[in-house]
């Protein structure tokens, strides 16, 4: 299984668009009122090669397995599912499993049969977890309940560096007094047998039905390494040699050697509960967005690493889609790209986001006429090869049920932005060429984007020549795209003025809860777009009300209307994930269901295809 599914992630630019230029793509048409997403993916693969070539033994056991990760910054290095907070580190430390504990079957329903199984009460409103007897880290040590618990500290610790915590954990009992700081323990987290045993209890003070399946907001899918890591201070382990240097896993693969920002190599785990790592070593390594298409001709990497929100687009596709010796799989991405404005700040004392009706960009006109100016059907017709489209809402079409493909979004509407910002009072004053802001002052609105591929660069150049053409004074902050992790660290920062509206993508959990993302306590809420009506369809989409689908559908169909007429964040494109793996490969599935996915693989040569 493509291990990305317990918790959500940043990630880098999307290159879903083709290497060709964008010269001629701007457009002052506009568009129908009628249109709706524009159109779908047009490529349709399996998410498994079945290779019928022979194992090579001998070539498998003392081979390398060699994966590229594509991204254009260095990876940070934190190996920790709950500290990590960007795609590229999730892809990199992927092969020692995730520290995951559950198993999922093709719709990410927890399964019994991995690190530990799952059984929910709904009367009692309590989660029992069970680590199989036979379970332990890559160093020897056994995994504990204790291991279970203590990712709960990290998660919610006051002074953890974490991301990934939200407002639905505390429906843990006792876990809101521990994130203000008031508790040293959480209450609801029972371990029966001692710290040392197998089993843990989590109370909480209502069900929800997203609790069955994996990436849920509510119960955390990972365990950390207790005794490991115990004596690092929690505010300080993401920076600890035990998480950046010499980190340990319960996956198939152990980590064999780092080379911060640039690679990453693994050797089998023979501490592994399931099936055996079969390949002698596995290899990853970045390689930029720029480079990939020539690696991958020259046959320099098997694939790139396996990931449910996609590494390559339409960009290679197009020149990789007949690459000899490799065969294609893919399956629709878990993750979109979306615009966000910056809308508020996060207060670090109470933990929440908090919305500033003086910011910049508070008009909600002004925020709709900017996405109705912009053509991201015409662009990504002319260059997503099948592989993207525009993204007509923040709920993307991995999740069928919940999905709205009635929704039209944003599509090109010269003519309505014009409107909407002269209802706004955004005009232009004293033969200026720039509309100024309602109380007749200068606006300037500065847009920040992630470096990439050309193309990508290119098509940030389109958007500001199609948010000129309505009149709006839109550069990029500091003149270029910014390095990814530079970007990230000034949007999570808990209160910026240097960027009003930025272009990104989210690498998303499994199951389609909002709270982790949109929330008002989400640290990942780096617009602060903060709501009663908001923070109402996000709770009840867990409520008690959920347990009927029919309610829950119509819930996350409201949320979505809601979010495109607000404009807060907008989504750019949907995309469907695909990647070519080498002829050499044998066991490649990566469907959700798989849950060995690394397990599997063999080599049937020495040398690639």
């Amino acid at each position: 299984m493509v291990k990305t599914k317990n918790k959500v992630v940043l990630s880098a630019a999307v290159t879903f668009l083709a290497a060709v230029t964008l010269a001629g793509c701007s457009s002052n048409n506009s568009s129908s009122d009628n249109s709706s997403s524009g159109s779908t993916a047009q490529i349709k693969l399996k998410t498994s090669f079945k290779n019928s070539a022979k194992t090579d033994k001998n070539a498998t056991k003392n081979g390398t397995l060699k994966l590229a990760e594509v991204a254009n910054s260095p990876f940070q290095g934190i190996s920790d599912p709950i500290l990590a907070s960007n795609a590229a580190d999730s892809h990199v430390f992927s092969p020692g499993g995730s520290n995951n504990l559950f198993n999922v079957d093709k719709n990410y329903k927890i399964i019994d049969g991995g690190l530990a199984n799952q059984k929910l009460d709904r009367k009692a409103k309590t989660a029992t977890i069970t680590i199989r007897s036979n379970a332990k880290w890559s160093n020897g040590d056994p995994v504990t309940a204790k291991d279970v618990e203590y990712a709960y500290e990290v998660l919610g610790n006051k002074e953890s560096t974490s991301s990934q915590y939200s407002s639905d954990f505390e429906n843990i009992k006792g876990m809101a007094e521990y994130h203000a700081g008031t508790s040293d323990t959480i209450s609801g987290i029972e371990m029966p047998d001692g710290e040392k045993g197998k089993k843990v209890v989590i109370h909480f003070d209502h069900m929800s039905p997203s609790m069955k399946f994996s990436g849920n907001s509510f119960i955390w899918g990972t365990v950390e390494p207790y005794e490991y890591i115990k004596d690092v201070p929690i505010s300080k382990l993401a920076s600890s040699e035990q998480i950046r240097k010499n980190p340990i896993f319960t996956g198939p693969y152990k980590l064999d050697k780092i080379v911060t920002g640039e690679s990453t190599s693994w050797v089998p785990n023979k501490f592994y509960y399931g099936k055996k790592a079969q390949i002698g070593h596995i290899t990853i390594n970045v390689v930029s967005s720029n480079n990939i298409v020539k690696a991958l001709q020259s046959k320099k990497y098997d694939s790139v690493v396996p990931s449910a929100s996609g590494e390559v687009g339409g960009t290679t596709y197009k020149k990789l889609k007949n690459l000899k010796g490799y065969t294609k799989v893919g399956q629709p991405a878990l993750s979109y790209s979306y615009f966000a404005f910056n809308l508020g700040h996060y207060d670090t004392k109470t933990g929440k986001n908090v919305a500033d009706p003086n910011k910049k960009m508070a008009n909600k006109k002004l925020r709709q006429a900017m996405m109705y100016a912009l053509n991201i059907d015409q662009i990504a017709k002319k260059f997503g090869n099948g592989v993207a489209w525009r993204g007509n809402t923040l709920i993307p079409p991995v999740f069928q049920k919940y999905y709205d493909k009635s929704a039209k979004g944003y599509p090109l509407n010269i003519k309505k932005a014009n409107k909407l910002l002269d209802e706004a009072g955004y005009k232009k004053r004293n033969g200026s060429k720039w509309r100024s802001d309602p109380k007749g002052k200068k606006l300037v609105i500065y847009f920040g984007g992630m470096s990439g591929s050309s193309i990508l660069e290119a098509t940030y150049q389109d958007y500001l020549q199609q948010w000129h053409k309505v009149g709006l004074n839109v550069k990029l902050y500091g003149g270029k795209p910014m390095e990814m992790n530079s970007f990230y660290d000034t949007l999570q920062k808990p209160s910026q003025n240097k960027i009003d509206l930025w272009d990104a993508a989210w690498s998303l959990s499994s199951e389609p809860s909002q709270s982790q993302l949109y929330g008002e306590t989400a640290p990942f809420n780096m617009g602060h777009f903060v709501t009663k009506k908001n923070t109402e369809l996000i709770n009840k989409m867990n409520d008690s009300s959920a347990w009927n689908d029919e309610t829950r559908t119509k819930t996350f169909k409201e949320w979505q209307a809601y979010m495109n007429d607000q404009a807060a964040v907008v989504p750019e494109e949907f995309n469907y994930v695909w990647q070519p793996v080498n002829n050499r490969v044998k066991g490649f599935d990566f469907s959700p269901a798989n849950n060995e996915l690394y397990s599997d693989l063999t080599l049937t040569s020495s040398k690639l295809k």
